[in-house]
């Protein structure tokens, strides 16, 4: 009879470790990243009664066991520019108290004071940082800076494209026509570089010049020559092959270094398609290109699709200054919860393997998105009434015993 006092305890103390487990997922129900955990019980060895061992008594329910439920949440899009959701499988890495590496779910990150990109409770995410322009993901993974309150050095332009249709119908003077676009010099100085066709005469052909004003430079080298099409309008003269005009000024009067300024007739994925046709169209200019940039402000700071850190500056270019590494771990059920929504390995945890988000078995990353707890309020709220019914039963077990063993105590006369 008394055994059944222990029994009955063992089911009261394992229904309070189970509406236990059910109130800390309820209370995570919109943490970013949070994955619930189940309960699973087992019972006890249970005992013979008897000579012949036929009668079994168990002994009650054994302390439940707790497993987290590593299932994909939702994505929801956010408006915070750091906040990444992990599609697929994978953690981020995290570095937490005394250089522990722990790992988590959770996207929605932040910069601190000195540029580091952290968690929301402060710890460093690690991934890599861009060292002299260059993004290196093959080396060690570490807490990833962004630069902050900076400036960048300009970007001198060495080549440029102006894609556009001369008109077949034009002759001299009154056809000739003009475009132009803006360059920098190695200071971010800007130079207007102006590109005017003229019909020379000869059906299908023009004559080009293209140059910065002569007062940007000691001297100024234009590019001049000849275009010419065939009776489709398509450029045929000067060939891919052959040397494409170069802009050059020596002696530049703001102190920068020399310019040169190859211009390229063709582009496409071989280097083969004009970038100029001859239509009986107006002549206009379809598109202009050129590879440099002005020194600029840094404006912002966000995460990309891919776990790309990207700066923008004021003048509209954006740079790659870092990644997101991600770690795959085959048995994730092994991590243990080390709190602010992460986890740590245990001694039965398979060794993570770190790389890029989506290469490895590892899943994507989408920028501006956080991934949802993956707790259901339904599934809770009915753990939790059947967790009571049978806190319930069990204690209405202890006090039945209990009166049976008043009953037996009195029958001592």
């Amino acid at each position: 009879m008394f055994a059944s006092f222990s029994t009955a305890l063992s089911a009261l103390t394992a229904d309070e470790t189970a509406i236990n487990v059910v109130g800390n997922n309820l209370a995570n129900l919109n943490t970013p990243g949070f994955k619930d955990t189940v309960v699973s019980f087992s019972d006890l060895v249970t005992q013979s009664i008897g000579g012949n061992g036929q009668t079994q008594v168990g002994g009650g329910v054994g302390r439940p066991i707790t497993l987290t439920q590593f299932s994909q949440g939702a994505i929801q899009s956010t408006t915070g520019p750091l906040d990444a959701a992990i599609q697929g499988d994978g953690f981020f890495i995290v570095q937490g108290p005394n250089n522990a590496t722990e790992y988590t779910r959770g996207g929605n990150f932040q910069v601190n004071s000195s540029g580091t990109l952290e968690t929301s409770t402060g710890e460093p995410i690690q991934g890599w940082t861009a060292a002299g322009g260059v993004l290196n993901t093959n080396g060690p993974t570490g807490n990833i800076t962004v630069p902050t309150g900076t400036l960048t050095a300009p970007i001198a332009t060495t080549a440029s494209t102006v894609s556009l249709n001369l008109n077949s119908t034009a002759t001299a003077p009154g056809g000739a026509f003009s475009t132009s676009i803006t360059a920098y010099d190695s200071l971010g100085e800007s130079h207007v570089v102006t590109y005017t066709f003229t019909p020379s005469g000869t059906p299908n052909q023009w004559n080009y010049s293209a140059s910065i004003p002569t007062a940007d430079a000691a001297t100024v080298t234009p590019a001049t020559g000849t275009l010419t099409f065939d009776t489709n309008g398509n450029l045929i003269s000067p060939l891919p092959t052959d040397p494409q005009p170069v802009i050059a000024a020596t002696g530049m009067t703001d102190g920068s270094s020399d310019m040169s300024i190859a211009w390229s007739l063709y582009n496409g994925p071989n280097g083969t398609t004009p970038t100029i046709t001859q239509f009986a169209q107006a002549s206009a200019t379809n598109a202009v290109t050129q590879n440099g940039a002005a020194s600029a402000n840094l404006s912002s700071v966000s995460l990309g699709n891919g776990g790309q850190v990207i700066a923008l500056y004021d003048n509209g270019q954006q740079v790659v200054v870092g990644q997101l590494a991600m770690a795959s771990i085959r048995n994730p059920d092994s991590l243990k919860g080390a709190g602010d929504n992460n986890y740590l390995a245990t001694g039965t945890t398979a060794l993570p393997a770190i790389g890029l988000p989506g290469t490895g078995g590892r899943g994507t990353v989408l920028g501006q998105s956080v991934e949802s707890s993956t707790v259901d309020m339904a599934t809770e709220f009915t753990n939790l009434i059947v967790f009571q019914r049978s806190y319930e039963a069990s204690a209405h077990v202890v006090t039945t015993v209990d009166q049976m063993s008043q009953d037996t105590i009195a029958l001592k006369p």
